[in-house]
This record gives C-alpha cells, sequence and structure tokens, in this order.
C-alpha cells in the first residue's frame, strides 16, 4: 500500500516537473521570437507565404464553420424565443454570441486543428532528419528562420479569419431567421445594431490575438522537440492540436473574465 502510493506520488510529481519544463520551454520560445522581431525582424517572403497558407488556404473550413454556426444558433434561439413572444430578440443574441465567443473560439479550434498540426509536423519532421541541426552549424536560428516567420503569420491571419467568420456567422443566421423562422427583417436588423457595439467586435478580435499566439508557440515547441522517428513526429502533431485546443478553451474564460472587468458589457 505505501509502495504503491509512493509511486504514485512519483509519478505525479514527475508529470508536475514535466509540465513546467513545458510551459518555461514555451516562454523562453516566445522570448526568443519576440527578441527576432524587434532586432532581427523575420523574413518578409516566409511570412507571406505563411500568411498565405494560413489565412487564405483556411478561408473555406472558417467560412463553413462560421456560417454554419451562426445559422443553428439563430434556429435554437429562435425556436426558444418564439414560445415568449421574443423572436425579435434572435438578432441581438446570435450577434454577441458570434462576435464575443463563438466566432473566436471556433475559429481558432479550427486553426488549431489545420495549421498547427501542419506547424508541428513540419518543424517534427526537420528536427528528426537533422534540417535544424543543419541550420544551426550554418549560424542559423532555428527559431529565427522558421519559428518567427509562422509566428507573424498566425498573429496577422487569425484576427482576419475571425472577423470572416463572424461576419459568415451573422449573414446565415440572418437569413435563416427571415426565411424560415420568418422574423421581421427589419427589426432584426435594428435590435441587432441597437444591442451590440463596438466592443463586442473588439473582444472577440482580441481573443483571437491570444489564440493565434498559443497555437503559433505551442506548434512550434512540439515540432522543435519532437522525438526521433515518425511515431515521434506523429505523437508530437497529436500533442500540438490537443494542448493548443484545451489551452484555447481554458484561456477564453480567463480572457472574458477579464475582459468584462475592462470594459463592462
Amino acid at each position: 500500500m505505501l509502495r504503491a502510493m509512493s509511486d504514485l506520488l512519483k509519478r505525479l510529481w514527475q508529470n508536475l516537473l514535466g509540465l513546467v519544463s513545458q510551459f518555461g520551454g514555451v516562454l523562453l520560445l516566445f522570448l526568443d521570437i519576440v527578441r527576432t522581431i524587434f532586432t532581427c525582424r523575420p523574413r518578409m517572403g516566409e511570412t507571406v507565404e505563411q500568411l498565405y497558407k494560413i489565412g487564405w488556404q483556411s478561408q473555406a473550413v472558417v467560412v463553413i464553420t462560421g456560417a454554419f454556426t451562426g445559422m443553428v444558433f439563430a434556429v435554437q434561439t429562435g425556436l426558444q424565443f418564439h414560445k415568449v413572444k421574443m423572436d425579435t430578440a434572435v438578432g441581438p443574441v446570435v450577434a454577441i454570441a458570434m462576435l464575443r465567443e463563438l466566432a473566436p473560439v471556433l475559429t481558432g479550434l479550427m486553426v488549431a486543428g489545420r495549421v498547427g498540426a501542419a506547424i508541428a509536423a513540419e518543424l517534427g519532421t526537420m528536427k528528426v532528419t537533422e534540417q535544424l541541426d543543419a541550420l544551426r552549424s550554418m549560424g542559423t536560428s532555428p527559431t529565427d528562420y522558421l519559428a518567427a516567420p509562422r509566428f507573424c503569420a498566425l498573429v496577422l491571419g487569425l484576427p482576419m479569419l475571425t472577423a470572416e467568420a463572424m461576419a459568415c456567422g451573422i449573414g446565415a443566421g440572418f437569413l435563416v431567421a427571415v426565411h424560415m423562422l420568418n422574423i421581421d427583417p427589419a427589426y432584426y436588423w435594428y435590435n441587432m445594431l441597437k444591442f451590440t457595439a463596438v466592443k463586442d467586435v473588439m473582444a472577440g478580435l482580441i481573443k483571437s490575438v491570444f489564440f493565434a499566439v498559443f497555437i503559433a508557440l505551442i506548434a512550434c515547441h512540439k515540432g522543435f522537440n519532437a522525438e526521433e522517428g515518425a511515431e515521434g513526429v506523429g505523437r508530437a502533431t497529436t500533442q500540438a492540436v490537443v494542448v493548443s485546443s484545451l489551452t484555447i478553451l481554458i484561456a477564453n474564460f480567463f480572457i472574458a473574465v477579464v475582459f468584462n472587468a475592462i470594459v463592462p458589457i
């Protein structure tokens, strides 16, 4: 019994040390990227290429996610609000939900699954094939050459994708509310504009910037520290997606609390 308890405590301690080590590694990577941005400056050509891959090539999944999220949210709220004769409140509810929560979170999760996995797999493959060591032997930092452009591209691209998801979700919700639920379009838009403000848009965009930072740091860190072999690359890719997604969901709560404390609803 005592031996089992001792083994359990030992494993818990090792897991705690592992988490602290992972957090420290991510923090050091972030500081190194910031140093690169303000001193060496990331490669502009690589940054533009990554922005194309992250932003333009992710539009399809973001548009579909945003549109159908707005549609299903409009249907669910419309059916429930109709019971209490509050049909015209569907517009503000859909708009605020999309702007503050649904668009930034779901876009972040989609990008974490698509882009985070790709970054971790690419850098992990370079790690196990010793391409990172080759860069270091030529006096080039992998952080400067690989991580910084991807970080900048994500920070620039994710807010734009989030804004696109917001517009698609609100527009699709409007079409569903008007043509399926028979809500008056004039009242829908009037109430939506009345009860939404610029701070609602800013709340979602600010969240997306934080989510972009988390995705870039976690994906790059997992890729740089991938274990040897194809199995190690696969594990790093899976961990990048899972950890990024969980970080987005957890951080979303704390960012929302802090933002609402600074800028009350």
